[in-house]
């Protein structure tokens, strides 16, 4: 936990049902201990459709939490047309803040095709996503995973929605310049702490308020000092120091901008 919590700090996406949250009980848990570490809101979210059920029950149980709901791109091949149907029914429900997690990942491609969706298909589906989230009104929530000339292009030529997030933001300056001179949204994950990314710390150290947010990704990417163990939003606190530190920003005044971000993005102003 961090040494005191952080008032009004917020989790931009975490995945609780991965973490261990699948009931009431469990949820409330997970987001009492969140809370007693500062933590106001959070995003949970769906890699698949059976997770996107559990993220929006955890937002439709729990006032502190909202979700994104979407086919995450290695899981492609099942975004038949029963799920684009039911996604479509779960995007418009009011705790339903974003399309997500979508986008195009080609790690998987590359060191075990059987267990991905090919790139054609993966772009397809990412395709679907944006056009239910321009038609729904609600933020576009990436991955990107070795990815970056493919998704920029796809997003270059695609109908653009209200709000653009790309989620555990890990890509070079490059690629960072270019997305926040198109307008969209960073936010970072626990990786932003580790030693040896001094290139994504300065990318945290430029990007503009109003298009920053950090997030967990838990049970994934744990924060130094607490790498390899579990993540959870409670520790979002070390994420929040180490980008204050890298912006030269009070974490106080972070918390507040990220607060701010949050609830336009997710329009929950």
């Amino acid at each position: 936990m961090p040494a005191d919590p952080i008032p009004g700090i917020v989790d931009a996406h975490t995945h609780l049902a991965s973490a261990g949250a699948r009931t009431p009980e469990e949820v409330d848990a997970i987001v009492a201990r969140a809370v007693a570490a500062g933590v106001e809101k959070l995003c949970t979210v769906g890699d698949g459709l059976a997770e996107a059920e559990l993220a929006l029950a955890a937002a439709q149980h729990n006032e502190r939490v909202f979700a994104a709901c979407a086919i995450h791109p290695t899981r492609a091949r099942e975004l038949d047309d029963a799920a684009r149907a039911r996604l479509t029914e779960m995007v418009a429900d009011p705790r339903c803040v974003a399309v997500g997690e979508t986008g195009l990942d080609t790690y998987w491609i590359r060191h075990e095709p059987e267990r991905t969706a090919p790139l054609e298909v993966q772009e397809e589906a990412l395709r679907w996503h944006i056009d239910l989230a321009v038609s729904s009104g609600k933020a576009l929530m990436l991955h990107n995973r070795e990815a970056d000339e493919e998704l920029m292009a796809v997003l270059a030529d695609a109908p653009r929605p209200v709000e653009t997030i790309l989620h555990c933001f890990s890509s070079p300056l490059a690629v960072a310049e270019e997305a926040l001179e198109r307008g969209y949204v960073l936010s970072f994950a626990g990786n932003v702490t580790f030693k040896r990314n001094e290139e994504l710390r300065e990318v945290a150290r430029i990007t503009p308020r109003g298009q920053l947010l950090i997030e967990t990704d838990a049970p994934y990417m744990t924060p130094e000092p607490f790498r390899g163990g579990r993540n959870e939003p409670a520790i979002i606190g070390h994420t929040a120091l180490c980008v204050a530190e890298a912006r030269g920003q009070d974490v106080a005044d972070l918390a507040l901008e990220l607060s701010e971000t949050f609830q336009r993005v997710y329009q929950r102003g």
